[in-house]
C-alpha cells in the first residue's frame, strides 16, 4: 500500500459504550442506554402556562421567531456601525454590542492602563461623541439592542438612552438589554471596578431609573454563560445564576422595589454547549425552577415575573483553532439545542473565534446558521418538540434536582455574594474545568481535529486583527474633545456625581447630566473609584 494510501486511512471508530459500562455526560451525570415511561415523572402542563418547562409561550415560535442577534464590535464606532448597518441588512433582527476592555473597566482610551486593547475585543466607547457615530442610521425606535456591559453597564445605557432622544425615539420605544451582571464578573469573568456592595448599588439605582424613565427596557441580563465558559457544568450553570438572581432581587426590594415591577423586566443569558440533550433538559429546568422561585419565595403575581426570559450564545470554549471549520458543526447543534429548549433571542458564534474576532465572512455564516434553522428546518412550527422524550423529561428533573441541590449550598452559605466573597463560588467552578480539562486530556472526552481525528496539514484561515492606530486615533479625538469643553462645567458634573455617591440618591441622574455634556466613562469612573473604591479578590467588600 502506498504512503499517501496509507495516510488517508480513517482513523479506527471507537467502539460504542457497553450496556453494561458506566457512561456518564459533560455534568457526569450516567446515562443509561434506554429510557422508558417510568424514568419520567408526571406530565407537564401545557407551553405558556405555569411552571413554563415547555416554553413560555404557548404556540412559541409560529407567531414570532426568536430575535437574531450577533454580538459585534471592535475597533472604532464608525467600523462597528458599518458591521452592524451590514449584519442588519442580511436579516438580523437586533443589535448585540460588544465593548473593548477600557470601555468594560471604565479606563478612556488615552489611560495608560488602556495601551495595546483599545479596540481589541470590542468597539471603544469613551464619550457620548463615540455613542453617537456607533448607532449613526440605526432607528433605535425599531431596533432591540443589547449591550455586554456590566461595571460600567450605567453610563452605557445612559449614552444610548440619550442618542435615541437625539433622535428623537420616544421612551417607550427604546426597547433592549443591558446585561448588567456585576456578580458573575467576580465568579468568572473579571471585568469588575468597584467592590460588590457599591457595585449592587449602582445596578438597583439602574433598575429605579429604568422603571420611571425607560417602561421597555430590560433591567438585568443575568448571565451563566461566562461561568459556563469558565468550567461550570450545567446544572451549576443554572443554579450559579439564579442564585445571583436571587440576590439582585434582594437588592431591589431592600431598595423600595416591588417585585413585579421589577421582575417582568429580568432577562437571563445562557450559554450553549455540546451536550446536545442536557442543554434543552437545562432550559427547561431552568424555566421551572425560576417561577417557582418567584411563586414561593418573592410571592410575585404577575404572570411576567415567573416566565424566565433567556438569550442564548453558542459556546466559545467549545470552538476549536484546529480544524476551525468543523466549528460551523458545532454552532449549528449548539444553536438546534437552544432553540428546541425555547431561547428568546440566539447569537451564534462565529467559525473563526477561537483564532481572534470573527470576519465578516464567518458572522455572516453564523446569521444564516440561524436563519436555515428559523426557516427550513421546520422546528420552530410546534412548541417544545421533545416534550415527552421519557430521556429529556428525565434529564430535566435531574439537572434541576442537581441545581437545587447547589442552590441549597449557597443559601447556607449566606447568598450568592457571600459565596463569592469567600472564593466558594470561583472555587467550584475552577474545580469543574479542571475534571473537564482532565478528561479532554486522557481523550475520555473526544474533540475531533483536538484529540482524535487530527490533522497534520495545515489550513490557513484568514485572522481579523485590529490595527494599533484605533488607539492613536481615540486618544487624538478624545484631546480634540477635551479642548472643546468648558473646564468648570466639568468640575461641577465631577462634584454632583461625588456628591451623590457619598450620599444615597440615585447616582443616574447626575451621571446622565455629565455625560450629555461630553464628560467621558473614565472622568466618571474616576470620581466614582475615588468613592467607592476598587475591588481586589481576596478582599471584603
Amino acid at each position: 500500500m502506498s504512503e499517501k494510501l496509507r495516510s488517508a486511512r480513517p482513523h479506527p471508530a471507537p467502539a460504542p459504550p457497553s450496556g453494561e459500562a458506566n457512561v456518564e455526560n459533560d455534568s457526569g451525570l450516567p446515562l443509561k442506554p434506554v429510557y422508558s415511561v417510568e424514568d419520567r415523572r408526571a406530565e407537564e402542563p401545557r407551553p405558556g402556562t405555569f411552571p413554563y418547562t415547555r416554553g413560555i409561550h404557548k404556540d412559541m415560535y409560529r407567531g414570532r421567531l426568536w430575535t437574531m442577534r450577533q454580538y459585534a464590535g471592535f475597533g472604532t464606532a464608525a467600523e462597528s456601525n458599518k458591521r452592524y448597518r451590514f449584519l442588519l441588512d442580511q436579516g438580523q433582527t437586533g443589535l448585540s454590542v460588544a465593548f473593548d476592555l477600557p470601555t468594560q473597566i471604565g479606563y478612556d482610551s488615552d489611560d495608560p492602563m488602556a495601551n495595546g486593547e483599545v479596540g481589541k475585543v470590542g468597539v471603544a466607547i469613551d464619550s457620548l461623541e463615540d455613542m453617537e457615530v456607533l448607532l449613526q442610521d440605526i432607528p433605535l425606535d425599531k431596533v432591540s439592542t443589547s449591550m455586554t456591559i456590566n461595571a460600567t453597564a450605567a453610563m452605557l445605557l445612559l449614552l444610548y438612552q440619550l442618542v435615541a432622544e437625539k433622535q428623537g425615539c420616544p421612551p417607550e420605544k427604546i426597547t433592549g438589554t443591558v446585561q448588567n451582571d456585576i456578580l458573575k464578573e467576580y465568579a468568572a469573568r473579571g471585568t469588575y471596578i468597584f467592590p460588590p456592595r457599591p457595585s449592587m448599588r449602582l445596578i438597583t439605582d439602574l433598575f429605579a431609573y429604568c422603571a420611571r424613565n425607560l417602561p421597555n427596557w430590560n433591567t438585568i441580563s443575568i448571565s451563566g454563560y461566562h461561568m459556563r465558559e469558565a468550567g461550570s457544568t450545567a446544572a451549576e450553570e443554572i443554579a450559579l445564576t439564579l442564585s445571583h438572581a436571587i440576590a439582585y432581587v434582594e437588592a431591589a426590594q431592600a431598595a423600595g422595589l416591588a417585585v413585579d415591577d421589577l421582575a417582568p423586566r429580568v432577562s437571563f443569558f445562557f450559554a450553549c454547549h455540546m451536550d446536545f440533550f442536557e442543554e434543552v433538559a437545562k432550559f427547561r429546568a431552568a424555566r421551572r425552577m425560576w417561577a417557582r422561585i418567584m411563586r414561593d419565595r418573592f410571592h410575585a403575581t404577575d404572570e411576567r415575573s415567573l416566565a424566565l426570559r433567556f438569550h442564548t450564545q453558542t459556546g466559545g470554549v467549545t470552538l476549536t483553532a484546529q480544524q476551525p471549520l468543523n466549528n460551523v458543526v458545532r454552532t449549528t447543534l449548539e444553536a438546534m439545542s437552544a432553540v428546541l429548549g425555547g431561547t428568546q433571542s440566539l447569537h451564534t458564534n462565529g467559525y473563526d473565534e477561537a483564532l481572534g474576532l470573527p470576519s465578516q465572512s464567518a458572522a455572516e455564516i453564523a446569521l444564516r446558521t440561524q436563519q436555515v434553522i428559523g426557516f427550513e428546518s421546520a422546528v420552530p412550527y410546534v412548541a417544545d418538540p421533545l416534550g415527552g422524550s421519557y430521556y429529556v423529561e428525565n434529564l430535566t428533573d435531574r439537572v434541576e434536582e442537581e441545581a437545587l441541590a447547589i442552590m441549597a449550598e449557597i443559601d447556607e452559605l449566606g447568598g450568592a455574594v457571600a459565596g463569592i466573597e469567600s472564593g466558594w463560588t470561583q472555587r467550584r467552578i475552577a474545580d469543574s474545568a479542571y475534571r473537564m480539562q482532565l478528561r479532554i486530556e486522557s481523550g475520555e472526552r473526544v474533540v475531533v481535529g483536538v484529540n482524535r481525528y487530527t490533522d497534520t496539514q495545515f489550513r490557513p484561515v484568514e485572522i481579523m486583527k485590529v490595527s494599533p492606530r484605533h488607539q492613536l486615533a481615540q486618544s487624538r479625538a478624545l484631546k480634540k474633545l477635551r479642548a472643546r469643553r468648558s473646564m468648570s462645567v466639568v468640575d461641577g458634573h465631577r462634584a454632583a456625581i461625588e456628591r451623590a455617591a457619598r450620599g444615597s440618591e440615585n447616582l443616574m441622574p447626575v451621571l446622565k447630566a455629565a455625560l450629555a455634556d461630553y464628560l467621558t466613562i473614565g472622568e466618571c469612573c474616576a470620581v466614582l473609584r475615588g468613592v467607592f473604591g476598587e475591588y481586589h479578590p481576596g478582599e471584603a467588600a
